[in-house]
């Protein structure tokens, strides 16, 4: 491994464990613990490349303060899973970025999400179709193994039911290639919002998955890029429970 190749990893490394951290003072414990998770994956890369004795001691006396940490943070979790108190709270404020799906669900997804509920009324207009396909394709990323997709929302009743029809439709003969079940059911009194995966955890936003605003063009930086992308002020309270309901 090259020296540059080394020096980009450990600065990589560093990134995240700050952001560890930082999850960690804000009591974001299940994201600060993936963010630790990853930072010592790195450090110990970077350990095994490394050549100088010196900076080998120095790395293993980082990795195993994290990893101690880590544990710690993992004990705290159970816990907390398992009395069902589990609450953590995020608050979007107006304009912010860096709340893309993948930041804001992926320390949620594991390889026991095979299940998802999502129930949200407005998943009708182009826009909000094209939030649930991106849900949608983060899903099959893993390291989940969805099979199944349960979405509830409301039919759209002013005239654009069509298009939110066969959207749905195309988004699910899409998913079929992948092995992936899309079930869709509407309901006229559906108000609250909330998406659930098969392995305990909920999460609740108060705007659903149409939380982002609209770039100013079609050529504007955050119109790709979601993590760019500013946001509407919202916020996300998310549980965990051991029995998810099945419908």
């Amino acid at each position: 491994m090259s020296q540059s190749v080394l020096t980009g990893m450990e600065n990589s490394a560093a990134s995240v464990l700050t952001r560890a951290v930082e999850l960690d003072n804000e009591s974001r414990l299940q994201s600060s613990l993936v963010c630790y998770q990853e930072g010592i994956d790195l450090l110990l890369q970077v350990l095994k490349a490394t050549k100088d004795d010196t900076k080998k001691v120095y790395y293993r006396q980082k990795i195993s303060t994290y990893m101690d940490r880590a544990e710690v943070i993992k004990t705290q979790l159970n816990k907390l899973k398992e009395e069902g108190k589990y609450h953590e709270q995020i608050k979007i404020a107006e304009d912010a970025t860096g709340f893309s799906y993948e930041k804001l669900f992926k320390p949620y997804l594991d390889q026991f999400v095979t299940e998802v509920w999502v129930e949200d009324p407005y998943i009708r207009h182009v826009h909000q179709l094209y939030n649930f396909l991106r849900f949608c394709e983060l899903l099959l990323k893993g390291p989940c193994k969805v099979k199944t997709i349960h979405l509830l929302t409301s039919l759209d009743n002013n005239g654009g039911n069509s298009q939110q029809i066969s959207g749905l439709e195309e988004i699910k003969q899409s998913l079929q290639s992948y092995g992936v079940t899309l079930d869709v059911n509407h309901s006229s009194s559906i108000h609250d919002r909330e998406i659930r995966f098969s392995n305990g955890w909920m999460i609740k936003i108060g705007r659903g998955l149409d939380y982002f605003k609209k770039t100013q063009g079609r050529f504007s930086i955050g119109y790709c890029d979601f993590d760019l992308r500013q946001c509407h002020e919202t916020t996300v309270d998310i549980f965990h429970t051991k029995y998810t309901k099945n419908s």
